[in-house]
C-alpha cells in the first residue's frame, strides 16, 4: 500500500488544545513535530490545526521525510508500581480481612476512588 496524503488524513492523530496567555487557544500535533497552529476560540483552533497538519504532512511528502503514524497506547490491563512496604502491608492486611486476594482489593479501591465502580 503506497503511503500518500490520503492514507496519513485518515490516521487518528490527536491534536492537543493549549490555552494560550494572549487569549485563543494554541494547538499542535505532538505525532508531528512543529505541527502547530493557533485560533481565537477552539473551534477555530481546531480548524486550523487540520490546515497545518495538511501543510506538514505535504511538505514531508515532497522532502521524503519519514513521517510517524499516531501513537497508540496499548492498555493490556497489566501495571507494575512500586509502593512502600508500609502501604504494601497495610493493603495486604485489609485484603485479608475482606478474605479477597490483595489484586481483587488493590482492583476495588481504584475502581471506587476513580468513579469506576458501579453501585447496585
Amino acid at each position: 500500500m503506497t503511503k500518500d496524503l490520503n492514507y496519513y488524513l485518515k490516521l487518528p492523530y490527536s491534536a492537543v488544545l493549549h490555552p494560550s496567555i494572549d487569549g485563543g487557544y494554541a494547538v499542535e500535533i505532538p505525532d508531528l513535530p512543529g505541527c502547530i497552529s493557533q485560533g481565537q476560540n477552539k473551534e477555530e483552533a481546531l480548524e486550523m490545526i487540520e490546515d497545518a497538519k495538511i501543510c506538514w504532512l505535504k511538505s514531508a511528502l515532497e522532502d521524503g521525510v519519514t513521517i510517524p503514524e499516531p501513537a497508540s497506547i496499548n492498555y493490556s490491563g497489566k501495571l507494575n508500581i512500586r509502593i512502600p512496604k508500609s502501604l504494601h502491608r497495610t493493603l495486604a492486611e485489609r485484603a485479608k480481612d475482606e478474605k479477597v486476594s490483595l489484586n481483587q482489593y488493590i482492583v476495588y479501591q481504584l475502581a471506587r476512588s476513580t468513579g469506576q465502580l458501579i453501585k447496585k
